[in-house]
């Protein structure tokens, strides 16, 4: 199917009404879209990144208005626990080759988000939005896309967002409501088919292996699913694998319809980001962008808003690697066994981490046995604990940008999403001095 035949949380998560609000007059929608431009272009005139408030101020105003500016374009949702960020970069640069898509590239993903990428480019002729996947049953409503892609569901922050299985089932029953959306799902995901299979067109990706640890009960009866199964099917109803139209290997090859093959020639590290780039294809494709040049277009990507970047010292280089829950800590830790540097792992628990760390426990350290190993962030001694218990031979640096310059060399610094934009606006932030003193002839 064809058109014509897309990170930031700021407050605690909560139940969004599935419900869409109905557009504003066009004087009040003209005006709330006015404010909302001026309050994010004022954040960003002070340093701030402005992706959040100028979309609250709009709405503030106008409720209406994500609906009333979703609906003169077509609009991909990407959604799920990770790879959200990631995968919405790779489709705005695959939905580039036919149309000029807004997309928001912060990563602010609620609707106040979402609002602020279609603001900023008034003349945008669709839209690829990444949304958190508690907001995304309101957003559906909200926007009616043609789109939604589902990437995985596991558990993430449950002192803030709740059991997985009721943001499935939410889920689920906003995709009942949206007949006319395509979703692009995960096959090898019991959650994810367990939502998706109420959208009335669906396209299965099948990934080379996914994180099934929060889906070993069914959504849909209470049936026992095998995790470890090469094809998962449950033990009490009719719900099971389906047949993929598109397929990755961990070497790269993409399968998908029509005999269509091509390896992923990413410069985007580990199997995950090949997992990502397969979603982006076949939601590209559907859009009607040949998948030849939507993976052309993918290709390109060297980071994403800092993740995998490196930035160099004088002793050798720090990677950044962005993980926030189990699921994600595995494909993290798959990324650093392909190289040989040293690791510090940087752990707080702040509100958009989420304040409980008992998830590291869920998290196989153990592959790091033999490195050279630091445990960092505000939850230093958590992490060092859980690294005792693996077996694996650490210090201990609460600062993760000193870690990583005493360790020296390469080194990759893991870390959760306030320790990582700590990390990264330090980072860059010296080299930015650094750039500067060479250039008044003082470095």
């Amino acid at each position: 199917m064809s058109w014509s035949s897309p990170g930031m949380r700021a407050q605690p998560a909560r139940a969004v009404p599935a419900e869409a609000v109905p557009a504003p007059p066009p004087t009040r929608a003209r005006l709330a879209a006015r404010a909302g431009r001026l309050t994010t272009s004022l954040c960003r005139s002070l340093g701030r990144p402005g992706g959040v408030l100028g979309g609250r101020v709009a709405l503030a105003l106008a409720p209406g208005l994500l609906c009333e500016l979703a609906t003169s374009r077509p609009v991909a949702l990407v959604s799920g626990t990770n790879g959200k960020s990631t995968t919405t970069a790779m489709l705005a640069a695959a939905f580039g080759v036919r149309s000029r898509p807004a997309w928001n590239r912060t990563g602010a993903n609620m609707a106040d988000g979402a609002l602020v990428a279609l603001l900023d480019d008034p003349d945008a002729d669709s839209a690829v939005l990444e949304i958190d996947e508690g907001y995304l049953p309101g957003v559906i409503a909200e926007t009616r896309p043609a789109f939604v892609v589902l990437l995985n569901m596991s558990r993430d922050q449950l002192d803030r967002v709740g059991e997985v299985a009721s943001v499935v089932r939410r889920i689920r029953a906003a995709l009942l409501t949206s007949p006319q959306t395509t979703v692009i799902a995960n096959a090898g995901d019991p959650l994810v088919v367990a939502a998706a299979q109420a959208a009335e067109h669906r396209i299965w990706v099948a990934p080379p292996r996914t994180w099934r640890h929060d889906g070993v009960t069914c959504l849909l009866c209470g049936g026992h699913i095998d995790p470890m199964a090469t094809t998962w099917r449950c033990t009490g109803c009719a719900l099971s694998e389906p047949s993929a139209a598109w397929t990755v290997s961990e070497n790269g090859q993409l399968i998908g319809p029509d005999g269509h093959r091509r390896i992923l020639d990413l410069r985007l590290p580990g199997t995950a980001n090949l997992v990502n780039a397969s979603f982006a294809v076949a939601a590209a494709a559907a859009y009607g962008v040949p998948p030849d040049r939507a993976v052309d277009a993918i290709a390109g990507l060297a980071e994403v808003a800092g993740r995998y970047r490196s930035f160099p010292r004088s002793d050798g280089e720090t990677r950044l690697l962005l993980a926030k829950n189990p699921a994600g800590w595995s494909e993290t830790l798959a990324v650093i066994e392909a190289s040989p540097s040293a690791v510090v792992i940087a752990v707080n628990s702040r509100e958009a981490d989420g304040r409980d760390p008992s998830w590291l426990w869920d998290v196989p350290f153990e592959r790091l046995r033999g490195r050279r190993v630091v445990a960092s962030g505000d939850r230093a001694t958590d992490v060092a604990v859980r690294l005792a218990y693996a077996e694996v031979d650490h210090e201990v640096e609460a600062d993760p940008v000193v870690a990583a310059r005493r360790l020296g060399g390469r080194v990759d610094v893991a870390a959760d999403y306030t320790a990582f934009l700590a990390a990264r606006s330090r980072l860059a932030r010296t080299i930015a001095d650094d750039g500067s003193a060479k250039s008044n002839g003082t470095g």
